[in-house]
């Protein structure tokens, strides 16, 4: 039945763009006989023009774990509480992002900054082709700004990582051993009632990794504080650990040269994928060339042109994600 509804959304989408481009000739037709506007020719060739962009990015979207949802994690690098403040920022721009584009949220488990912004934060996102979306999201994120927290008013540079693994669903099998993993629970703490703060309904699994290639084992360890119950958080900790335990098969597969916790860069100077440069009005991803003066509009969620970019330039090249 997922592979009949899979079919049936691309015979959909093609017939959107169909539809689209006769729309686009005859309003070409009705200009020419003065009936219709160049205004009205240029909305249809604008419409025809995103849907065939967005069937497009779609296309590039064919390995197994693209259709997935995902799981994106955010730590703030060198800095301070700047750099606290950014991966705040970041936080937001993927919320908006999941939010516009129909992605159902959950915010797994969040660090607080020490006196703004936030140390990390794990989120899940729900939805088809999640991971495949954001799966270029990979790596280090710059920020050059005016610090509100420099009491100069000098410029300042800081970073955050951004780490994004496909979430499994109840077609993938992973292999688990019971003796492999164990438990603890602890008070969540924040906002979110007495019950949560005063019951042990937080969870933190530890999972001893055995690495297939080198034999070489170590530690995994998954938080999860989202739900007012501890059953639920055990739920959804070891869901998080499946797909961890899927990605790490996945980069596998794919005979990746590093493991996902080798590739991961030093969050520092030189190690950026894109840089958002706030004085000059200017975010620019450095893998692909892309960029844009709308720097409100990016950290307000409008990413869409940076993963085309990414997703036309890398299709098929995870290495790059």
């Amino acid at each position: 039945m997922k592979t009949v509804k899979e079919l049936r959304r691309w015979i959909e989408l093609y017939e959107e763009v169909r539809a689209a481009v006769e729309e686009l000739e005859l309003a070409c037709e009705y200009a020419r006989e003065g009936i219709a506007s160049e205004e009205e020719v240029e909305a249809a060739w604008q419409r025809a023009l995103a849907l065939t962009e967005a069937l497009e990015s779609r296309n590039m979207l064919r390995q197994e774990a693209d259709r997935m949802g995902c799981v994106l994690k955010i730590n703030s690098g060198a800095g301070g509480t700047e750099s606290q403040d950014w991966a705040s920022m970041l936080m937001r721009m993927y919320m908006r992002w999941a939010e516009t584009n129909g992605y159902k949220l959950s915010v797994n488990n969040i660090q607080e900054g020490d006196e703004a912004g936030i140390k990390s934060v794990t989120m899940q996102m729900e939805g088809d082709y999640a991971y495949g979306y954001l799966k270029g999201e990979n790596g280090v994120h710059r920020l050059v700004r005016v610090s509100p927290y420099n009491a100069q008013g000098k410029r300042m540079t800081s970073f955050a990582s951004v780490f994004v693994t496909p979430l499994v669903d109840d077609d993938i099998e992973v292999e688990i051993n019971p003796a492999d993993y164990s438990w603890d629970t602890f008070r969540s703490g924040g906002a979110g009632g007495q019950n949560v703060n005063k019951v042990e309904t937080g969870v933190r699994l530890r999972y001893n990794y055995k690495d297939p290639d080198t034999g070489e084992v170590r530690e995994l360890l998954i938080e999860n504080t989202e739900s007012r119950s501890q059953l639920m958080n055990r739920e959804n900790a070891m869901r998080l650990l499946r797909s961890m335990l899927y990605d790490f098969a996945l980069q596998r597969r794919m005979a990746e040269q590093q493991k996902v916790e080798a590739g991961k860069k030093k969050i520092e100077w030189g190690s950026q994928i894109r840089s958002y440069v706030f004085d000059d009005r200017r975010v620019k991803d450095h893998r692909t060339g892309f960029q844009t003066s709308d720097v409100g509009g990016v950290m307000d969620g409008k990413i869409d042109g940076f993963i085309k970019a990414f997703l036309m330039e890398f299709a098929g090249d995870n290495s790059n994600g």
